[in-house]
């Protein structure tokens, strides 16, 4: 099985004062602005940590569901949240950590066995992976 989705940027202007739109396929994102601010200052809006943030939570989060069936065990709720750490380095800024909280109701297994399948998934789960990935690039300059 091989499937592919796109997500879209664009941008006008310099780096702190320009702004940018995120567009996915699907249409679940339509043109949302995002900017420095939004990005370093805190100013309310998106940015692409955040965004990485929500794929990684959702991805960990099916995956966790499929490892739970694997095991016969089916959750009655799971809720993820993923912290998104970016950092300035010597080598530039960079993602350095991303941590996954999750809290779970699941009917037949304990804690031990809960962490245990929770990693099973985390390792798993293809987003996970992300950056282990082979990256590839077309540039044209128009």
């Amino acid at each position: 099985m091989k499937i592919n989705r796109t997500a879209s940027a664009a941008w006008k202007g310099g780096f702190k004062d320009g702004r940018g739109t995120i567009s996915t396929e699907s249409g679940a994102l339509a043109s949302i602005p995002y900017a420095f601010a939004m990005r370093f200052e805190g100013v309310r809006g998106t940015n692409p940590e955040e965004l990485i943030g929500a794929a990684h939570a959702a991805c960990f989060t099916m995956a966790l569901s499929n490892v739970l069936g694997e095991a016969g065990l089916t959750a009655t709720q799971l809720d993820t949240k993923a912290r998104v750490t970016l950092e300035q380095t010597a080598g530039g800024l960079e993602i350095s950590e991303i941590h996954l909280v999750l809290t779970g109701q699941v009917p037949g297994t304990d804690a031990a066995g809960f962490r245990e399948l929770a990693e099973k998934a985390k390792v798993g789960c293809p987003v996970s992976k992300l950056f282990k990935a082979r990256i590839t690039l077309d540039a044209t300059l128009a």
